[in-house]
């Protein structure tokens, strides 16, 4: 390709033309995907996040026996992955963990982030 510093050439303007078009084009993309103060009113939307230990299925008349004590068991075992939910959708998996800063609290460590492919066929 033959690209002059003069302004008489065919191929430069042609240049010139594609640079300024990409930059158009990638200004607008960039307000679509929310570049700047879009993207922070975005990031400061809440979710709800849940983390999934299992989950039981019984008749209404078994879930009315129901007292306290009573256990349920769950449908995932001790050291499966646990899911990692936002908004009804599984986003992840992980392991339950002891909060470091707070042994009285659980945590999750993530082991796995879920595609989009597999999100929406588990949402």
């Amino acid at each position: 390709m033959n690209v002059e510093s003069g302004t008489g050439s065919g191929h430069s303007d042609s240049l010139f033309a594609k640079i300024e078009a990409h930059a158009d084009g990638q200004r607008a993309q960039d307000e679509r995907l929310g570049h700047g103060r879009n993207l922070d009113s975005i990031l400061r939307i809440p979710v709800l996040m849940q983390v999934v230990l299992g989950s039981a299925t019984m008749p209404v008349a078994n879930l009315m026996k129901l007292g306290r004590g009573a256990i349920v068991p769950l449908d995932h075992r001790v050291g499966e992955p646990v899911d990692v939910v936002v908004n009804g959708r599984v986003i992840a998996r992980g392991e339950v963990v002891v909060v470091e800063d707070d042994n009285s609290r659980f945590g999750v460590s993530l082991t796995e982030i879920v595609g989009p492919a597999a999100a929406d066929s588990n949402g």
